[in-house]
């Protein structure tokens, strides 16, 4: 009798029945399988195209492999059970199960926000300050930073080990925070807090650094036509024209958030225009030569307007590659205060639990879309990784189309 009595009570106490929340669990069940399906081979694209694109294996991108890891972690391990637990809305793994899956999850979601810090931080030291970057995030300092990354958020939550317990407003195992306070609302602080500050700062800087050189690029244009207006020697446009395109050329590496990217399809299409260009004038200099003089050198009239051309089409790239990282950091901004800040404010506001069971159990479900969109925000929008997602696909669905074609020859 006493121990039908004790497992009642164990029952009751990871059980998260609530007359409130049968009708939600099918919607929180659709939403996590639908991560889990997003995020797996989207993580597992990202690692294996990092592998066998050489061009994709440089620093910068060893940091987003390691965010792919960890969100592929989460994806593969913790999302099915916490599908489980809503479905049934009790927890079926036991109460070991519930600390490792404790542990698990706060420590990935701590080294995710340790990895977008220094994304983050790695971006704008690759835009204002490149000497800065080769030497923190060389081969030597990244491994180190990846490291103490993990071993920071393993040893932050170790001793939290005995306080880990289920919860039933959130239907999953979290930290115990009254035995323990108030050691988790510090890490809540230096983790979502400080974290947020942090990568919201790197990128309004970004912002701002990519605005000032935008806006001294125009200013230096408005003047060269200004000067166009009033006589000037040959060599005199000349040089001007090389500090244009010189000019143009820096703002264009200082508006690049990553240096070691292809040439994009404006630069192609700049690079031939340039050449046509070039390529028109020659000829039109070579028929209005005198039949009697043979011209064995390039006139070297056609220089300053090759250079005009360049200079004008880099600066036709480097506007659209300051909207392109622009839009990026807008995306990579707003998609983690998406996910995160609707939880991070449940948790400190309803501190006697006075909201909604579904309210937060549908906070808590939004940060599961994290693991799924960062891909999206920090991969797919990389050219180079489209195009390697693309072969891998290809790879994927040959053998599909092999047996396809089989069977059409056979039928």
């Amino acid at each position: 009798m006493m121990m039908n009595q004790t497992n009642q009570t164990q029952d009751d106490l990871l059980s998260c029945y609530s007359p409130s929340v049968v009708g939600y669990r099918y919607f929180a069940v659709l939403w996590g399988c639908a991560v889990t399906i997003i995020g797996t081979p989207g993580n597992l694209m990202t690692i294996l195209a990092f592998v066998i694109d050489p061009h994709l294996r440089t620093r910068f991108n060893v940091l987003i492999v390691n965010l792919a890891l960890v969100d592929l972690l989460y994806c593969t391990i913790l999302q099915p059970v916490s599908v489980d637990s809503y479905l049934h809305l009790r927890w079926r793994t036991g109460l070991v199960w519930c600390s490792i899956f404790t542990l698990l999850f706060f420590l990935f979601n701590c080294v995710s926000i340790i990895t977008l810090c220094l994304i983050a931080g790695s971006r704008y030291l690759m835009v204002a300050k490149r000497a800065v970057f080769d030497r923190v995030y060389s081969d030597l300092g990244l491994s180190l930073l990846i490291m103490s990354a993990w071993a920071l958020g393993l040893s932050s939550l170790g001793p939290l080990w005995p306080g880990y317990e289920f919860d039933p407003k959130l239907c999953v195992c979290t930290i115990e925070r009254k035995t323990y306070y108030p050691y988790p609302y510090i890490l809540l602080i230096f983790y979502f807090f400080v974290g947020l500050g942090c990568v919201g700062t790197f990128y309004l800087l970004i912002y701002r650094h990519v605005r000032i050189a935008s806006q001294a690029l125009l200013r230096y244009r408005f003047s060269r036509r200004s000067s166009r207006k009033k006589p000037a020697s040959s060599t005199q446009g000349t040089d001007d024209s090389g500090v244009e395109s010189s000019m143009a050329n820096t703002c264009s590496y200082e508006m690049s958030s990553q240096g070691e990217l292809a040439p994009t399809t404006d630069e192609i299409n700049c690079e031939k225009s340039s050449k046509s260009t070039h390529s028109s004038a020659t000829a039109e200099s070579a028929t209005k030569s005198p039949p009697d003089i043979v011209t064995t050198s390039p006139s070297p009239a056609p220089a300053p307007t090759k250079a005009a051309s360049s200079s004008h089409c880099t600066a036709s790239g480097d506007d659209n590659e300051m909207k392109h990282v622009t839009r990026m950091c807008l995306a990579v901004f707003l998609g983690f205060v998406f996910c995160f800040v609707p939880f991070l404010l449940i948790n400190i506001v309803d501190q006697r639990n006075r909201a909604p069971r579904v309210l937060h159990m549908f906070c808590l479900n939004l940060t599961w879309l994290n693991s799924c969109i960062n891909p999206v925000l920090y991969a797919v929008m990389n050219r180079q990784f489209r195009q390697a997602y693309q072969v891998l696909l290809t790879r994927a669905a040959a053998p599909f189309i092999c047996l396809w074609n089989l069977k059409r020859q056979f039928c």
